[in-house]
């Protein structure tokens, strides 16, 4: 088995790189054809097989849909005195928002852990640059 960090050959039972120390039989990120909002709700575990650019895509869906959800929980707050908005309506755009809150910081964590920060903005450019990157490579 070759190692995918040194190039190394290593006999078929060994678990990590008799050079390097690195794990022979660990998934490395794949990038993803497609990615869809409910993908952020997977577990850690999972997230963190994606790939970083598919993470930053992932990303900026959590953030849009965590924008949505906060305008419509503004809204409901706001609303004139003569209409009447039900607490469970209420408590469910809060529940929305903060549950889009939790997996946006799972993900940034994750790319923390890869990038060194987090990134303010997931723009068109960031993620071109990203991907021409890939491209060279």
């Amino acid at each position: 088995m070759i190692c995918f960090y040194c190039g190394q050959e290593n006999s078929h039972e060994s678990a990590l790189c008799t050079f390097c120390e690195a794990p022979l039989k660990a998934r490395r990120p794949q990038l993803r054809d497609h990615l869809f909002l409910e993908q952020c709700e997977l577990p850690f575990s999972e997230l963190s097989l994606f790939h970083t650019y598919d993470l930053l895509i992932l990303l900026r869906l959590v953030r849009e849909e965590r924008s949505t959800c906060y305008r419509l929980m503004r809204s409901v707050q706001k609303a004139p005195e003569g209409i009447v908005i039900d607490s469970d309506t209420l408590a469910f755009a809060e529940s929305d928002y903060r549950r889009y809150t939790a997996r946006m910081r799972v993900i940034e964590g994750i790319l923390i852990d890869r990038m060194g920060y987090k990134p303010k903005r997931v723009d068109d450019k960031l993620l071109a640059s990203l991907k021409a990157k890939l491209e060279n490579n």
